[in-house]
């Protein structure tokens, strides 16, 4: 195993696996509004149902994964959990930590999940863009690299017939249909957690 396999198999784990721990510990200890763990799960079946399962096992017109990666990561990822702990990273690594720096970036302030605000969620934009191009170039760039094709899902409509090539990097690839999930998903989540939070609020009210 070389030391970048080693490197994927610990941050997919761990970005995995760290939120299911420190979700209910912060909950326990107060500091998370109600509304945290249905965002979680919702945003978990979002990524799962929306591109996770379908990219797994390149359910149209797509290579499942074990095609698209080596054989060490195919024994310590198996194929059959991949699509978990990748919408278990999606839910908790990427939608928490952005739904976190939405609030920041709005002070603090509780209201920035009871009605819509476009500087919040550019903040949560950027950071799912961002981490996005990062996890295609440094983490998945060989299972992702052009001439590996992506499934068609519902949050990656253009499907491998059309996904053009964004950039290059050190001989590194950034396709449309590597990025275009994360493109789609925050309006959704953030609409949903609106939904939920004005729930939960009327609800109590």
């Amino acid at each position: 195993m070389s030391p970048e396999h080693l490197r994927v198999i610990t941050v997919v784990y761990t970005s995995a696996l760290l939120p299911l721990i420190i979700v209910p510990w912060l909950r326990s200890r107060g500091r998370l509004p109600d509304w945290v763990p249905a965002a979680y799960l919702g945003s978990f079946l979002l990524c799962a149902l929306g591109w996770e399962i379908w990219f797994t096992y390149g359910l149209v017109a797509g290579d499942a994964v074990d095609l698209r990666r080596v054989d060490v990561l195919n024994q310590f990822l198996p194929m059959h959990i991949n699509w978990l702990l990748n919408s278990l990273a999606d839910a908790g690594s990427i939608t928490l930590v952005g739904l976190w720096l939405m609030w920041l970036s709005a002070g603090k302030r509780a209201e920035v999940f009871e009605s819509w605000q476009w500087w919040p969620f550019a903040v949560f934009m950027v950071w799912a863009l961002g981490q996005n191009v990062v996890v295609e170039m440094f983490l998945y760039h060989d299972q992702l690299a052009v001439g590996k094709p992506l499934s068609w899902a519902p949050l990656a409509p253009g499907g491998p017939w059309w996904n053009p090539l964004l950039f290059e990097f050190n001989g590194r690839t950034i396709t449309f249909q590597g990025q275009v999930p994360w493109l789609l998903a925050p309006w959704l989540i953030y609409g949903g957690v609106i939904a939920l939070v004005r729930r939960q609020n009327q609800a109590g009210a």
